[in-house]
Protein backbone atom coordinates (compact mmCIF):
# COMPACT_ATOMS: atom_id res chain seq x y z
CA UNK A 1 0.00 0.00 0.00
CA UNK A 2 0.98 3.42 -0.45
CA UNK A 3 1.56 5.66 2.49
CA UNK A 4 -1.47 7.78 3.55
CA UNK A 5 1.28 9.98 5.54
CA UNK A 6 4.65 10.69 5.66
CA UNK A 7 6.67 8.12 7.31
CA UNK A 8 9.29 10.32 8.90
CA UNK A 9 7.01 13.19 10.22
CA UNK A 10 5.19 14.19 13.73
CA UNK A 11 1.90 15.22 13.39
CA UNK A 12 -0.18 17.49 15.80
CA UNK A 13 -3.57 18.17 16.64
CA UNK A 14 -4.77 20.70 13.98
CA UNK A 15 -2.48 19.20 11.08
CA UNK A 16 -5.19 19.35 7.76
CA UNK A 17 -3.16 15.52 6.79
CA UNK A 18 -5.10 14.42 10.21
CA UNK A 19 -8.95 14.86 8.79
CA UNK A 20 -8.42 11.88 6.40
CA UNK A 21 -8.70 9.53 9.36
CA UNK A 22 -11.21 12.03 11.60
CA UNK A 23 -12.00 15.62 12.94
CA UNK A 24 -10.48 16.82 16.22
CA UNK A 25 -13.50 15.57 18.24
CA UNK A 26 -13.31 11.98 16.85
CA UNK A 27 -9.34 11.43 17.65
CA UNK A 28 -9.90 12.71 21.26
CA UNK A 29 -12.81 10.20 21.46
CA UNK A 30 -10.61 7.51 20.16
CA UNK A 31 -7.94 8.40 22.54
CA UNK A 32 -10.22 8.76 25.33
CA UNK A 33 -11.54 5.26 24.36
CA UNK A 34 -7.77 3.43 24.02
CA UNK A 35 -8.44 3.40 20.31
CA UNK A 36 -7.10 4.70 17.07
CA UNK A 37 -3.46 4.77 16.24
CA UNK A 38 -0.62 5.07 18.67
CA UNK A 39 0.01 8.39 20.02
CA UNK A 40 2.40 10.06 22.22
CA UNK A 41 1.28 12.59 25.22
CA UNK A 42 4.00 15.67 25.87
CA UNK A 43 1.98 17.67 28.57
CA UNK A 44 -0.85 18.92 26.72
CA UNK A 45 0.45 18.43 23.45
CA UNK A 46 -0.76 15.00 21.28
CA UNK A 47 1.57 14.18 18.51
CA UNK A 48 1.05 11.47 15.90
CA UNK A 49 3.95 9.63 14.13
CA UNK A 50 3.34 9.28 10.53
CA UNK A 51 4.63 5.46 10.75
CA UNK A 52 2.34 4.82 13.23
CA UNK A 53 -0.88 6.64 11.55
CA UNK A 54 0.21 4.52 8.31
CA UNK A 55 0.26 1.03 10.38
CA UNK A 56 -3.20 1.89 12.02
CA UNK A 57 -4.72 2.69 7.96
CA UNK A 58 -3.48 -0.84 6.92
CA UNK A 59 -4.76 -2.47 9.66
CA UNK A 60 -8.58 -0.14 8.91
CA UNK A 61 -8.36 -1.85 5.28
CA UNK A 62 -11.47 -4.14 4.33
CA UNK A 63 -11.16 -6.24 1.04
CA UNK A 64 -14.79 -6.50 -0.10
CA UNK A 65 -13.84 -9.42 -2.06
CA UNK A 66 -13.56 -11.35 1.01
CA UNK A 67 -16.33 -10.12 2.69
CA UNK A 68 -14.39 -8.37 5.74
CA UNK A 69 -11.18 -7.58 7.19
CA UNK A 70 -8.32 -8.82 5.57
Amino acid sequence: MANLFEQNRNYVLGDDELNIIGDRDKLAQWRHKGMGPAFYRLGRKIIYRGADLNVWAEAQRVEPSKGGQV
